[in-house]
């Protein structure tokens, strides 16, 4: 009897092994209240900056060793996550360790000497190899060059805004210099060319890249399109710009439209309006992190599809399809201009409780079909298109559906940021004529949610809820990106 029981256990054991935990894998992000240097502006000694970076360093080993007790295989940590920012070009000199390649196979925790000084380095290896946990990081490159190579630098070395990977035995498997670099970030250079940085585990392909490389083609879509990666692993330090760019909106967003699984790991500054971490799958997202309010890091942990492409849950979409087939309606309805960061909108507003309207500009037309709870006299929403070039903060091409809850009833305040409503949607169903194929379906709620399983992406290009929200809306969009349109950015493919 006794027997029989311990085979029915093993057997049991061995089943929900083969057929989950085969298939899946627990990811972990943590996000980090970083504590800066009490000396950004000038060099300090490289035994200052290592000081400043253990205090930081500390609190992320924790992080990963409560993931790793909680059976994460692989956790994510902030950009900026172990020094900061606002660092000047000499500044952030002492901060810096030279990252080899990792193809010359090497463990820092057990070769700690074989590249030079390399104190960050070991300790991030060491607490991946003792912690058995593949941890992400994000640091700062050196390299030195001469008057042999035409662009060299001044001072005769580059610095690289740089994230490696260490995996469960310590060892570097991986080393991505940002290619799109932010405003500001004159501390370090652009690379060359685009990297494209991918390692294999036992549980998928992975990529990664960092905070702006999300919104250009290179290396982002490449990683996806070219090189099939399951998941990305994306360190950030992302500061919140409501109605369409809050992290954990626009990043949950584009999983979706990639289809992939992301991991993004953001910096917590409330100061700076950074916060929103997120674990997500093409589907929904796993788990997600928004707090505004206090100064605390938090730590998530969520399972993930190891092929997330192959999950019965994916689905491929042609974002025109059902738009392709609607005429144009809402004649009725008055247009006026309204502005979201800075670019144009052409808007019409939601007149009554239920509708189907249209707007559109240049060539793109947005459809909305609607239905509310009750139509609220002191809530004004509006159905928006934008087809054209950013040009604030970066340059890139956007295509634009976009339903957002003005900030009050005057029209002038339709665009601006909104962080509460008080309007129910019973249904709602918006869909774009896009002339690009990379489009982003993003929806936010009241005290900036997300919406998890509430709503769904038809093969036919329809954003769908069928049965309404959790909470009121605050917008429900589908973010375009048409790279091709893009000016004064490498395109490779």
């Amino acid at each position: 009897m006794a027997l029989h029981a311990c085979f029915n256990t093993f057997f049991c054991l061995f089943f929900i092994y083969r057929f989950t935990s085969a298939d899946t894998y627990l990811a972990a992000v943590y996000e980090h209240a970083v504590k800066l240097p009490s000396v950004q502006d000038r060099p300090v000694s490289q035994e200052e900056a290592l000081s400043a970076m253990n205090l930081n360093l500390n609190v992320l080993e924790d992080a990963v060793k409560q993931a790793a007790k909680k059976g994460a295989q692989i956790i994510v940590t902030p950009e900026d996550g172990i020094y900061g920012w606002s660092f000047n070009r000499e500044a952030i000199f002492p901060y810096l360790e030279n990252i080899p390649d990792p193809d010359i196979n090497w463990t820092p925790c057990t070769e700690p000497d074989r590249f030079g000084r390399a104190p960050v380095q070991v300790r991030l290896s060491c607490i991946a190899k003792t912690n058995s946990i593949y941890v992400a990081a994000n640091v700062g490159d050196i390299k030195p060059c001469n008057a042999t190579d035409p662009k060299c630098p001044k001072d005769g070395r580059y610095q690289y805004n740089t994230d490696v990977v260490f995996a469960s035995d310590g060892k570097l498997v991986a080393r991505y210099h940002k290619y799109n670099l932010f405003l500001g970030e004159s501390q370090f250079d652009q690379p060359a060319e685009p990297e494209f940085v991918t390692f294999n585990t036992t549980f998928g392909t992975f990529g990664i890249f960092t905070c702006f490389d999300v919104l250009f083609y290179n290396p982002a879509v490449h990683l996806v399109d070219h090189l099939q990666v399951d998941s990305v692993l994306f360190p950030t330090a992302w500061m919140n710009l409501l109605p369409h760019l809050t992290a954990i909106e626009f990043h949950s967003a584009w999983a979706m439209g990639m289809g992939v699984n992301f991991l993004a790991a953001n910096t917590h500054n409330t100061t700076m309006n950074m916060t929103g971490s997120g674990i997500y799958a093409p589907d929904k997202a796993r788990a997600y992190h928004y707090d505004a309010e206090t100064d605390n890091g938090h730590l998530l942990i969520a399972e993930l599809d190891i092929h997330p492409k192959l999950s019965p849950h994916y689905t491929a979409v042609n974002w025109s399809l059902y738009a392709a087939g609607l005429d144009t309606v809402s004649e009725d309805n008055a247009v006026f201009n309204g502005t979201i960061f800075q670019d144009v909108y052409t808007f019409i507003t939601l007149n009554e409780a239920q509708e189907n309207i249209s707007v559109c500009q240049k060539d793109l037309c947005c459809h909305l079909s609607y239905s509310m709870k009750e139509k609220q006299e002191d809530e004004l929403y509006a159905l928006g298109a934008f087809d054209g070039l950013h040009t604030v903060e970066g340059q890139y091409y956007l295509q634009v559906c976009t339903l957002v809850k003005c900030k009050n009833p005057d029209l002038k305040t339709c665009g601006e940021p909104v962080e509460n409503a008080s309007t129910e949607f019973e249904k709602f169903s918006l869909s774009g004529r896009f002339g690009t194929k990379y489009v982003f379906p993003e929806v936010l709620l009241s005290g900036v949610h997300l919406a998890p399983g509430e709503f769904e992406v038809l093969n036919d290009g329809r954003l769908r809820s069928e049965s309404g929200t959790s909470k009121p809306v605050l917008s429900v969009t589908l973010f375009g990106r048409w790279y091709e349109k893009d000016q004064d950015v490498t395109w490779i493919v």
